[in-house]
C-alpha cells in the first residue's frame, strides 16, 4: 500500500480521498518525507520563502475561549479594547523603515458580541463593527506606509470579504481542524461558537467565491487524530480543487501555554509536526504552498525543510509573535543559515504569493493592482533592493556576490540543462524557463557557466564601438505604451517639444561624430505620419554626402515595414533601395517581446512577431547583417523571454545574420504604461543579471557576441555583465536621447577614454570594433580619444502637419487573445 500510494505521488497524481486517508495508517515518516521533498522540489525548486512583517494585534478581545490560547483576553487584562490608528501607523511605519513589506492584522473574533468595552469603543470611534475599523485601519496602512495588509479577522461573510478585498490583497483563516469532536464539553473548542468546522469551511468557502488569495492550515497536537488531520486536509483541497484560492497550508505545532487550560497537555513531538508536514505535501502536491513556523520549532528546521515545507509564513524584524510570545522570531540571517544547511535558499515574499500576485485581474481588487505590481519581479516575487534599470543606484551586493561565488548546491535540474548546453544541445523553452527562475546556487551556477561560454568563444577581449546617435524625429503615430520619447498629436504624452531634424543639422551632427572618431552613426526616430520609403533613403543620402566613410547603421524592423508600405514596395526591393542609398547594417529594435500576447499590451498598432521576424529574415537574405534586442520587465513573464530568445535562436540558424543579442532592460520612470500603473519598475538586477547568461547560454554556438547596455544598466551593472556572459558594451553613443527620455541618469555619452577604464578594471582586454566586429584603424582610434566636447544640438521644431485618420495611416491591429496580468 505504502509503495503504491508514493509511487502515484511521484508520478505527479494526487491521491484520492479514500487514498488519502489511508495515509493516516503508514507511520514511515523518513519515506514520506522523502516523497514530499521530492514534490516540493518540482514545484518550488530550491527556494524557501518568509514574508518580512510587522504583527498588528488590532484587539485582544475575543467572543472565543479556545482552550489554547494566550493572545483573547478579557477587557479587565487590556489597556485598551483596541489599538488606536496612530498606534498602528508608529509601529507599521518602523516596520516600512526596517524593509518588512506585510503587515499582519491578528484579531479576535467580534468582540463586540460578547464584551460591553468592545461595543463603547467602537461607537466612540464611529464604528459599528470590529470588521469596520480593521478596514480603517489597514486602508491607513496601505495609503500611509505602502505595506501590504494581510487580514486574519477570522470569519467572515461575502459582504465583508468584498470590502476588505479592496484594501488587502490576502487573508486568512486557520481552520485548524474539521472534527466536530473538539467542540464538545472538555475538549479546545468547546464554547467558541466561531470554531465550529462548518462556520470556518463557510468562511473559506466565500473566499474562493470572492476571489480572496486566501491562507489557512491545521493545528495539531490539540487532541485530533492523524485520521482527523487528512480530513480537514481534504476539506481544504475540495475547496481549493473549486476555486483555487488557497494560496498556502500551514501546519501549526500546539505549544503549552501558562494560564491557559491546556498548560499540562503534552506537545505534538518532531515525528508528529514532519509526518503531517509530508502528507500535507502528498495530498495537495507539488505547486501548494506548505508552511511551518519556525519560531515554534528552533533546533530542527532543516528536518522541517526536508520533510516538503517551501515557506516559514511571516517573521518580524520589529513585533513578537503575538500568539506564541514565548517563541521569539528567528534572526532572517540564522533562517537563511539553516534554510541553506537543507540545501535551499531563503529569499522573500509578499503576503500574496507568487502566483497570485502574477494574475492580479483574477485575483486582487483594481484598486490594489498599482501596489502590488510595483513591488514584483516577474515572478511574482517582491523587490529586495532600490535598484532600476537607469537609476544612478549601485547594483544589491548579495546579486554582486552571486557572480563570484562557487555554488554548493545546484538544482538537478539546471545542472542538467547548463551541461546540455555546454555540450552543444539546443535547449527547449521549458529549459530556458527553468534557468530565468535561478536563485541562491543556482543563480551562481547559471552564471558561471555563462561566463564559462563568453571565456571561450570571445576570450578575454571587451569591444566596444564609438558611434553617436541621431534621432531625426521624435514625431510618431504609434501609441507604444512603453515610449516615453515619442512626441506627436497620436502619441501617448507631450513632455518637451515635437522636432523632425533639418538636412543640415543632420549632415552636422554627422561631421561632428566623424571628427571625433566615431565609425558608425545609430539612426531611429519616431514613424512620422508625413515619413515615407523615400524619407529613409534621402536621410541616408544626407550622411553619405556628409561622410562617405560613415557606417550607417540605421531604421529599425517598424520603420523598414512602414517604409516599403508607403510606397507599395515588397520588403527585399525596399531593402535593396536601402542599400544602395548607403544602408550598413540595421538595428534589431522595434522587437521588444517577440511574443503577440505581450505586443498585444504593450504596441497593439506595431508590426507582429512574425513581421519582425520577416523584415529580419528578408535583411539577411539581402546580404544585411543586424542586431537582435530584447526589451523586458514590464508586463510580460520568463516564459515570454523564452519564446524570444528561442525564435531568434531559430531565425539565426537559418540565416546567420545576427551580429549579436542586446538586452535592454525596460526603463520605467516616465513610460506611459507605468505611470498608469500597468507596468512593473523594470527589471530587477537579478533578472537582469540573468538575461545577458541565459541569452548567452541559449543562443551559444549561433550567436557570439552578447553586450550589455550602459545606458540601462549603468557601468557598475555592465561590470557585473561582464562576469555573466557578455563581452560588448556598444557604442559611445553621443546624444542618446530614448532612454534619457524614459527616465535613465546614466548619461549620453561614455567616452572611449572611460569604455577602456571600466574593461581593463574588470581585467579584461579592450577593442575598439567596427559595427559588424570587424577591425579599426589605428588612425581612427587616435582620432576619438581626447575629443572635443560635442556642440549644443538644435533639434528642428516640427513641421505642422495635419492628423490623419487611422486608416489612412500603416498600422498593425493585434488583437489580445489571451490576456496577460500586469503582474
Amino acid at each position: 500500500m505504502l509503495d503504491h500510494l508514493l509511487q502515484q505521488a511521484l508520478a505527479g497524481r494526487l491521491p484520492n480521498d479514500a487514498e488519502a486517508l489511508a495515509l493516516a495508517d503508514i507511520t514511515d515518516t523518513h519515506a514520506l518525507a522523502q516523497v514530499a521533498a521530492t514534490l516540493r522540489d518540482r514545484g518550488f525548486r530550491n527556494v524557501v520563502t518568509y514574508s518580512r512583517k510587522v504583527f498588528l494585534p488590532l484587539t485582544h478581545l475575543c467572543r472565543d475561549v479556545c482552550h489554547y490560547c494566550t493572545f483573547a483576553k478579557v477587557p479587565r487584562k487590556v489597556m485598551a479594547p483596541y489599538m488606536t490608528i496612530d498606534e498602528v501607523l508608529e509601529v507599521a511605519r518602523q516596520g516600512a523603515a526596517m524593509g518588512c513589506k506585510e503587515a499582519l492584522f491578528t484579531l479576535g473574533e467580534k468582540p463586540e458580541l460578547r464584551y460591553k468595552a468592545a461595543r463603547e469603543a467602537l461607537d466612540s470611534m464611529g464604528y459599528a463593527t470590529t470588521v469596520d475599523y480593521l478596514f480603517a485601519a489597514a486602508k491607513a496602512v496601505l495609503e500611509e506606509t505602502g505595506l501590504l495588509p494581510h487580514l486574519n479577522p477570522g470569519n467572515l461573510d461575502a459582504t465583508e470579504l468584498a470590502r476588505l478585498k479592496s484594501v488587502s490583497p490576502s487573508m486568512g483563516i486557520m481552520l485548524e481542524s474539521t472534527s466536530q469532536r473538539l467542540t464538545r464539553k472538555g475538549m479546545p473548542h468547546y464554547g467558541s461558537p466561531d470554531k465550529v468546522p462548518a462556520v470556518r469551511l463557510e468562511t473559506l468557502r466565500q473566499a474562493g467565491i470572492a476571489r480572496v488569495p486566501f491562507t489557512t492550515g491545521i493545528l495539531i497536537g490539540i487532541g485530533e487524530t492523524r485520521l482527523e488531520r487528512i480530513e480537514s486536509l481534504l476539506a481544504i483541497r475540495a475547496l481549493h480543487q473549486e476555486y483555487g484560492h488557497i494560496q498556502e497550508i500551514i501546519v501549526q505545532n500546539f505549544r503549552a501555554k501558562p494560564g491557559t487550560k491546556m498548560v499540562h497537555a503534552p506537545e505534538p513531538d518532531l515525528d508528529e509536526l514532519l509526518w503531517t508536514i509530508a502528507v500535507a505535501r502528498i495530498v495537495f502536491g507539488a505547486d501548494m504552498s506548505i508552511q511551518a513556523p519556525p519560531n515554534l520549532s528552533p533546533g530542527v528546521l532543516p528536518q522541517i525543510v526536508q520533510a516538503g515545507i517551501n515557506d516559514w509564513g511571516g517573521v518580524s524584524p520589529l513585533t513578537p509573535d503575538f500568539v506564541n510570545p514565548e517563541a521569539p522570531w528567528p534572526h532572517v540571517e540564522e533562517l537563511a543559515r539553516e534554510t541553506a544547511g537543507a540545501g535551499k535558499f531563503l529569499t522573500e515574499r509578499l503576503t500574496i504569493y507568487p502566483a497570485y500576485a502574477s494574475d492580479l485581474d483574477r485575483w486582487v481588487h483594481p484598486e490594489l493592482h498599482d501596489n502590488v505590481i510595483s513591488r514584483i519581479d516577474a515572478e511574482g516575487f517582491p523587490r529586495i533592493d532600490p535598484w532600476s534599470p537607469g537609476e544612478p543606484i549601485d547594483p544589491p551586493k548579495d546579486i554582486l556576490d552571486a557572480v563570484i561565488h562557487k555554488p554548493r548546491h545546484v538544482s538537478p535540474d539546471v545542472d542538467a540543462i547548463l551541461r546540455r548546453a555546454m555540450a552543444g544541445e539546443l535547449l527547449e523553452e521549458a529549459d530556458v524557463v527553468r534557468l530565468f527562475a535561478a536563485r541562491g546556487d543556482d543563480l551562481s551556477a547559471v552564471v558561471r557557466a555563462a561566463d564559462a561560454m563568453r571565456q571561450k568563444v570571445n576570450g578575454e577581449t571587451v569591444s566596444y564601438c564609438v558611434n553617436r546617435n541621431i534621432n531625426y524625429t521624435n514625431v510618431c503615430y504609434f501609441k507604444c505604451q512603453f515610449c516615453a520619447f515619442s512626441k506627436g498629436k497620436l502619441s501617448e504624452n507631450l513632455r518637451g517639444r515635437p522636432y523632425d531634424l533639418a538636412p543640415e543639422e543632420i549632415a552636422r551632427r554627422v561631421k561632428e561624430a566623424w571628427d571625433r572618431g566615431a565609425t558608425e552613426v545609430c539612426m531611429q526616430g519616431g514613424i512620422h505620419p508625413d515619413y515615407t520609403g523615400d524619407t529613409y533613403a534621402e536621410i541616408l543620402r544626407i550622411v553619405k554626402a556628409a561622410v562617405p566613410q560613415m557606417h550607417i547603421h540605421a531604421f529599425s524592423p517598424l520603420e523598414v515595414w512602414q517604409g516599403a508600405a508607403t510606397l507599395d514596395m515588397a520588403l527585399e526591393p525596399y531593402l535593396r533601395m536601402l542599400r544602395e542609398a548607403g544602408l550598413g547594417t540595421l538595428p534589431g529594435t522595434a522587437a521588444e517581446i517577440l511574443d503577440d500576447e505581450v505586443r498585444a499590451i504593450i504596441c497593439p498598432d506595431k508590426i507582429n512577431t512574425a513581421q519582425w521576424l520577416e523584415v529580419m529574415e528578408t535583411a539577411h537574405r539581402v546580404g544585411f547583417r543586424t542586431t537582435a534586442t530584447i526589451m523586458y520587465g514590464h508586463v510580460e513573464k520568463p516564459v515570454h523571454w523564452a519564446r524570444h530568445l528561442l525564435r531568434v535562436r531559430d531565425l539565426q540558424r537559418r540565416t546567420g545574420g545576427f551580429t549579436e543579442m542586446v538586452p535592454l532592460p525596460f526603463v520605467h520612470m516616465e513610460a506611459p504604461m507605468y505611470l498608469k500603473g500597468k507596468a512593473r519598475r523594470g527589471p530587477t538586477f537579478r533578472e537582469a543579471l540573468l538575461m545577458h547568461s541565459v541569452a548567452r547560454i541559449t543562443l551559444h554556438g549561433h550567436i557570439h557576441n552578447i553586450q550589455a547596455s550602459w545606458v540601462k544598466m549603468g557601468h557598475a551593472g555592465v561590470q557585473a555583465c561582464l562576469n555573466a556572459g557578455c563581452n560588448d558594451l556598444g557604442g559611445t553613443l553621443m546624444n542618446e536621447s530614448i532612454s534619457r527620455a524614459a527616465g535613465t541618469q546614466h548619461g549620453q555619452e561614455t567616452s572611449p577614454e572611460e569604455m577602456v577604464r571600466l574593461i581593463k578594471s574588470n581585467n579584461r582586454t579592450p577593442r575598439q570594433r567596427s559595427t559588424t566586429y570587424g577591425e579599426i584603424s589605428d588612425s581612427l582610434q587616435k582620432r576619438s580619444f581626447g575629443a572635443a566636447e560635442l556642440a549644443p544640438i538644435v533639434n528642428t521644431p516640427a513641421r505642422r502637419y495635419e492628423r490623419r485618420r487611422d486608416k489612412d495611416l500603416v498600422k498593425n491591429n493585434l488583437i489580445d487573445t489571451v490576456t496577460i496580468s500586469a503582474g
